[in-house]
């Protein structure tokens, strides 16, 4: 072994006290070097419950380290294509409090849960077709992440560090993977996980950035909700009526401030638009679609285990929200482990099959973690958002020239509507070089609208026509036509 050879040349050629020093500097050298180039083998999934055949591809789940203490549950998913060329993507969910596996088994993973609960099957439209896909459970507390201390409080600022240091442990873990292109992706609240995140990997030359991709993404408290009554006004929802009131209370000089204006008639009317909104019974992540159970505001105890539904845009902490929030604080408080259900989002599914002692053996699960819950009420309500908007961070992203950046929405969301992203992405004001135009795909019934596209120096803004929040879940063969035309950088 050249190495074993050149270790005791050097130490020869040393004195004693030297060549103490130069043996332990270089027994660790000599671990790591051994350990690199390779994928760990603890990590790897060898057998996965629930599918009638195991995947061709290989797969890991394990943890990755963040700040001292911290622990992230990771699952990635080897590309189906070429691992060794295909770019490494990072998904990320939102809440701020909700599960990637979430993304993993009902958006674009490998395979998706059926409603038994047990069985997975594949799906044809996997985003690991040409990518390596790393799905991470942030912050702790999320999913099966946990800290040592119990502990899950955090804010904007902890969570781009933490994710920042598991993504720089998973390249120590799969070196075999550091030079290949990464990818920064996610949804709703990782509408500021994912920017925040970019800004400190694109200060990093050992990690090779290409670009970031945001789907109905929280971009700017204040655009988005602006955008939402206008949204709800132009679907039908409010009425000519409602309409005219808050034209006359929440807007002057043609100018409308329905974000966090003082007047009280303005608040009355804004009243009425969230219980048309969030409270009526309809579907606030896709407004076409049915809402199982319908929504209702109720704190209600399942099974010993306090169950907080419909929390209204709560995902996003929304201004009209909070002190319904506060409410709730003083009731998490008194439960170990509570469970925040999205409104008309059925997790029970993911939640059987991810809390079966065999599929958590499978995923080398620690038995520190909680159960695995869809989102985590401990922390989205005990998180501090400390960014408003995140347009510094773009401008910084479009500044270096060098990254590629999309916007996407599917335009029947009422959580994160296509409107608020899109006066988000104009307000950035940049070179346009392709004027707002239909982008099409292929299916079985033939060439598509997939939505609209408009395209600027180095960021592009897309719709995906008739989907909701989880675009990959709605309108799997239109996502997954945008991912690999975002991947492969050709036009969309």
């Amino acid at each position: 072994m050249t190495l074993g050879c050149h270790v005791i040349s050097v130490l020869r050629a040393a004195d004693s006290r030297a060549r103490r020093k130069m043996l332990v500097f270089l027994w660790y050298l000599l671990a790591s070097l051994l350990g690199a180039g390779a994928a760990p083998a603890a990590d790897e999934i060898t057998y996965l419950p629930g599918l009638q055949k195991q995947p061709s591809f290989k797969q890991y789940s394990g943890y990755l380290s963040g700040t001292e203490g911290k622990h992230l549950h990771y699952w990635f998913v080897e590309s189906q294509n070429d691992p060794s060329q295909d770019p490494v993507v990072l998904w990320l969910n939102g809440g701020p409090g909700c599960s990637s596996l979430d993304g993993l088994l009902t958006e674009h993973g490998p395979f998706l849960i059926m409603d038994d609960g047990a069985t997975l099957q594949y799906n044809p439209y996997s985003w690991n077709k040409i990518a390596n896909v790393l799905y991470l459970e942030s912050p702790v507390g999320v999913g099966f992440s946990y800290s040592d201390d119990g502990k899950f409080a955090t804010n904007d600022t902890e969570v781009s560090l933490n994710n920042y240091l598991a993504l720089k442990d998973f390249f120590r873990l799969f070196p075999e993977f550091s030079k290949n292109q990464l990818f920064l992706t996610g949804e709703s609240y990782g509408g500021i996980y994912i920017p925040t995140l970019a800004e400190r990997v694109m200060e990093d030359a050992d990690l090779n950035l290409q670009g970031v991709a945001v789907g109905n993404g929280m971009s700017s408290y204040e655009l988005n909700d602006n955008s939402l009554v206008f949204f709800a006004y132009y679907h039908g929802l409010l009425g000519s009526q409602l309409w005219s009131e808050l034209q006359t209370f929440c807007c002057k000089d043609g100018q409308c401030n329905f974000y966090n204006n003082q007047n009280p008639n303005c608040s009355t009317c804004l009243g009425d638009v969230q219980d048309i909104v969030y409270s009526s019974g309809l579907n606030m992540y896709n407004l076409y679609a049915s809402c199982p159970g319908g929504v209702r505001h109720r704190v209600s105890a399942e099974r010993g285990q306090l169950v907080i539904r419909d929390l209204g845009n709560n995902f996003i902490n929304h201004q009209w929200t909070r002190l319904w929030n506060q409410k709730l604080l003083s009731l998490v408080a008194l439960h170990e482990s509570v469970r925040l259900d999205p409104p008309c989002t059925n997790s029970t599914p993911s939640t059987l099959y991810l809390n079966n002692q065999y599929v958590k053996k499978a995923l080398h699960i620690s038995p520190k973690a909680l159960d695995w819950v869809i989102c985590s009420a401990e922390v989205n309500l005990n998180y501090g958002r400390l960014y408003m908007d995140v347009k510094k961070q773009y401008l910084k992203l479009l500044s270096a020239m060098k990254y590629r950046v999309l916007v996407y929405n599917g335009d029947v969301d009422m959580a994160c509507n296509f409107m608020g992203d899109e006066w988000f992405v104009e307000s950035l004001q940049q070179q346009v070089q392709v004027q707002r135009r239909p982008w099409y795909y292929e299916d079985v019934d033939g060439r598509q609208v997939g939505g609209f596209v408009k395209e600027f120096d180095n960021i592009a803004f897309l719709t995906i026509k008739g989907s909701g929040h989880m675009v990959p879940t709605d309108k799997p063969v239109a996502a997954f036509a945008m991912f690999t035309r975002f991947i492969k950088k050709q036009p969309y």
